[in-house]
């Protein structure tokens, strides 16, 4: 079978709402990526033949094809289609699987998966909340609506959903939570990150420039005594902001070859995908299907859970790790080893690319040789992908 590498994977370091990326136009900061992933690889620009990029707020500012838009702010040559993709928080983990399926069709042979997303400069909801202020109408359908009485599709209430299903407490989400910090600083300072990073330049109030190098979300002071006095979502709930993914602006991409591309391109693979599958869910709960689906990639691809060295589960909030270890019984030491979205952030449509880019530096920078994707999204759907580090 025809196989797709992956040859380089990058990322900026996530900006806290308002913060030190919120600057930049989206899609001035998904260029730099794509730039890093050229130069990362000394490939001919003319060689990339399609830009697939994943973005959730697909208005204002990341509007009339933001992938292309950011193709125009590189320095790939307008020879360079582009196209953007929504899966809602999968979404450039969607990007990948299908640049990824475009290279094992023979169609294709070089092409870049990415993501990007300025929650600082397109609000969370902005697509369906701004058209139906204006009278534009809901995305919720008649039909939906006759499916769905009454039902009111929410991540928070699914997140807590889930807490209710598998007997979740508020002690295991905010212990989950910490050691999400503790693990995003302790990677900051071993210097896990450096090689993934992109540097962006930003201009400090004074005017003054400064490399924007580190994930601006983590709290190197977390303790477990201050992520038990925040206040819960909901009265009677067991989430709060602290057991939850923070708002980010970050852009993340990765170059996939097929095997005739990397003999044109002359780079070595720094990962092959072995496998790639989604699954649809219930869409009340939500955030339940990376687990059945994490299960259902397994038995696919003739592994079993302990075959898998890493694992990278999106901490959209803690009840969906938390739940999925208890469902799939995966060993937590190797679960978000650097840290997850919880201290890292999660800028949407950025943040399938963004784990696969760490979960690649994992394996190698640990001599290990599987590892396993999957997230939640909005609508009740999971990717699965498994990666072997070559």
């Amino acid at each position: 079978m025809a196989e797709a590498y992956i040859v380089a994977a990058a990322r900026t370091a996530g900006g806290k709402k308002g913060g030190r990326l919120a600057g930049w136009h989206p899609a001035d900061l998904a260029a730099q990526v794509l730039n890093a992933l050229v130069d990362r690889t000394k490939v001919d620009p003319e060689l990339v033949e399609d830009v697939i990029m994943g973005c959730v707020g697909q208005a204002g500012e990341q509007a009339t094809n933001i992938a292309r838009n950011a193709v125009l702010a590189s320095k790939l040559p307008e020879s360079v289609p582009a196209t953007s993709v929504d899966r809602q928080c999968g979404s450039s983990q969607q990007a990948l699987h299908f640049a990824a399926q475009a290279v094992m069709s023979g169609t294709m042979d070089v092409v870049i998966a990415a993501g990007v997303e300025s929650m600082s400069r397109v609000p969370m909801g902005l697509p369906s909340t701004l058209p139906a202020k204006n009278g534009f109408g809901n995305y919720m359908s008649p039909e939906m609506q006759r499916r769905y009485p009454g039902i009111q599709f929410s991540q928070f209430m699914g997140a807590e959903m889930l807490v209710k299903k598998y007997g979740l407490t508020r002690a295991q989400l905010d212990q989950f939570s910490l050691l999400s910090h503790q693990r995003a600083m302790a990677a900051t300072k071993a210097g896990l990150f450096q090689q993934e990073i992109v540097p962006i330049e930003i201009e400090m109030p004074d005017g003054t420039k400064q490399m924007h190098v580190m994930d601006e979300g983590i709290r190197p002071d977390a303790t477990l005594e201050g992520i038990s006095s925040v206040k819960l979502l909901q009265e009677g709930g067991a989430l709060t902001a602290a057991s939850a993914s923070q708002i980010c602006d970050g852009a993340s991409g990765v170059m996939v070859v097929s095997e005739r591309g990397l003999k044109t391109l002359g780079v070595q693979p720094l990962a092959r995908v072995h496998h790639m599958s989604l699954m649809g869910h219930d869409p009340v709960i939500m955030l339940e299907a990376p687990l059945p689906a994490t299960m259902r990639a397994l038995k696919k691809a003739g592994m079993s859970i302990n075959d898998i060295d890493l694992f990278e589960v999106n901490e959209a909030f803690a009840s969906v790790p938390v739940s999925w270890l208890q469902y799939t019984g995966a060993d937590p030491e190797r679960l978000n080893v650097n840290g997850g979205a919880i201290a890292l952030g999660h800028p949407l449509g950025g943040s399938g690319t963004k784990l696969m880019t760490t979960l690649i530096h994992a394996l190698k920078q640990r001599n290990k040789r599987w590892g396993l994707q999957t997230m939640c999204e909005g609508g009740g759907m999971a990717n699965v992908t498994i990666v072997e580090r070559l």
